[in-house]
């Protein structure tokens, strides 16, 4: 064949070109956390809300779960308990909210407290569920820190 007909030679080199400064979009978006880890007695609990649990939570409270939390005042610690179930659930199947009171108090005994259970048990849950972009889930706690600092 005569180098003379047709593109095909021309456009197999840009093509290999042009692969080369192709960026992946998969590639570079940093990716999300899978799970937001709890750790009770030496257990690590996966804990990640799924669309089904966070509808069931909206139906229940009829609000918004993020009015829930991010409100001016520290969320009752039942409602807290009750997302930590939300967000166990789907990867423990069957956890009762009794099962997580026993967590909570003995998370408590090992030195937890309410307002870190909030800083970091379920705000860093909701961030890896899809509420906040890793900035803002650093924000918040910035500002839990700071409320924290004036109690």
């Amino acid at each position: 064949m005569n180098d003379m007909d047709g593109l095909d030679q021309e456009l197999q080199q840009d093509e290999s070109s042009k692969e080369s400064n192709i960026t992946n979009f998969e590639e570079a978006k940093k990716k999300r956390r899978p799970f937001h880890y709890w750790t009770v007695g030496g257990v690590n609990h996966r804990m990640k809300l799924t669309a089904d649990m966070v509808t069931m939570l909206e139906n229940k409270y009829h609000v918004n779960i993020l009015m829930l939390v991010t409100a001016n005042d520290l969320p009752p610690l039942s409602v807290m308990l009750t997302i930590a179930q939300a967000a166990i659930n789907p990867w423990e199947h069957g956890t009762k909210f009794e099962t997580v009171k026993a967590m909570y108090d003995k998370w408590v005994e090992e030195g937890g407290n309410q307002i870190d259970f909030l800083s970091k048990v379920i705000i860093p849950t909701m961030g890896v569920s899809g509420f906040f972009t890793e900035d803002q889930t650093e924000t918040i706690l910035k500002n839990i820190e700071q409320r924290d600092a004036l109690l």
